[in-house]
């Protein structure tokens, strides 16, 4: 058979159905993740293994890489896995719920990290506020005030972990990932409740 030949009996062949063709199903991911617009602002919501390991504002190329490097390179946006995340955030931003039942994983976190946020919503009920020293008093480290700020201001599950609630000594509304009017619209949704 020659070349022509080949090629021309190729002719006969049978043609593809393409309206019998479906998009690809993704496999899961090991991180999936999504943006969720709210009231305070976009947050980059993210799961693992089942848990909620992101809540975050910022960059999502920076807070991205960040999951890739700490639990895995296959990280995809699927909003579907954090269904639950959203629903609970927006009731939570509604007024409609006061606590959330997820799972965490503080994987993005450092140890110091998790010391202060561990137990931040046993420290800091919803309506009310604690100072940055007090806190520090609780997790028996009354000198690390400002540590504890600077783990505060890194929380990588902001609104789930309640770091909004951690005020100045002198009551003043001081610094918040999603910025002070976020902080402040947070602080007035729980005291209203």
């Amino acid at each position: 058979m020659t070349d022509l030949e080949r090629r021309l009996s190729r002719l006969d062949e049978p043609k593809l159905d393409r309206s019998a063709a479906r998009p690809p199903v993704l496999p899961a991911a090991d991180v999936s993740y999504t943006l969720h617009d709210t009231p305070i602002g976009t947050l980059l919501l993210a799961t693992a293994a089942g848990k909620v390991v992101a809540s975050s504002f910022g960059d999502e190329e920076t807070l991205t890489h960040r999951l890739a490097k700490a639990i895995s390179p296959r990280v995809l946006r699927q909003p579907a896995p954090l269904d639950d995340v959203r629903r609970q955030l927006d009731e939570f931003l509604a007024g409609r719920r006061r606590t959330f039942d997820l799972e965490v994983d503080l994987t993005l976190a450092t140890e110091f990290q998790r010391l202060v946020l561990t137990d931040l919503p046993r420290f800091t009920a919803y309506g009310s506020t604690t100072t940055y020293g007090e806190l520090a008093g609780d997790i028996d480290r009354p000198k690390a005030a400002r540590a504890v700020g600077t783990a505060l201001g890194a929380n990588p599950l902001c609104v789930v972990l309640p770091c909004h609630r951690v005020i100045g000594a002198s009551g003043a509304l001081t610094g918040y990932a999603g910025g002070l009017d976020a902080k402040r619209f947070l602080l007035n949704l729980e005291s209203k409740s």
